[in-house]
């Protein structure tokens, strides 16, 4: 399981250092093996340890191409899921497109999302952040039907 958040940086050639206090995990799981691919619900990026993204890969596999959404979410998730490893250096490298996507540019946040990783552009994430927390905090919403039942 993967928690926490760290700010890193992704240097000139688009590497970005994976924290170290995940590495260990990330090679032992899965060689070092990685996946990523876009967020299609927020500019992010979503990065999986080879292992978690094959059973996301199944789990697209069973939806209908025939539902809009189901189709939408394939195309998004697998039409730009790309392989990548860790380096001896403990980076990767994360592609063009999906960085141009996310906007990412030198400062990044990543957010341990238990079998996964979230990859924002660090003021993208702070300005994201900074408005659900108001709507969090907005004494006239009601929480969800799905979040009444969490005991925190």
């Amino acid at each position: 399981m993967f928690r926490g958040s760290s700010s890193v940086s992704v240097d000139n050639k688009g590497r970005l250092a994976v924290p170290s206090r995940f590495r260990e995990r990330l090679t032992a799981i899965s060689g070092g093996c990685l996946v990523q691919t876009l967020n299609p619900l927020d500019r992010s990026l979503w990065l999986y340890p080879l292992s978690e993204w094959e059973i996301i890969e199944n789990k697209l596999a069973t939806l209908s191409d025939f539902d809009k959404q189901s189709r939408r979410a394939k195309q998004m998730m697998r039409g730009y899921a790309t392989d990548c490893q860790l380096d001896s250096q403990g980076r990767i490298l994360l592609s063009q497109e999906l960085r141009e996507y996310a906007t990412i540019s030198k400062h990044t946040v990543i957010l341990g999302q238990g079998n996964k990783f979230e990859v924002w552009d660090q003021s993208t994430w702070i300005d994201q952040r900074d408005q659900w927390l108001e709507q969090v905090g907005d004494e006239n919403s009601e929480p969800s039907d799905v979040l009444k039942p969490l005991s925190l």
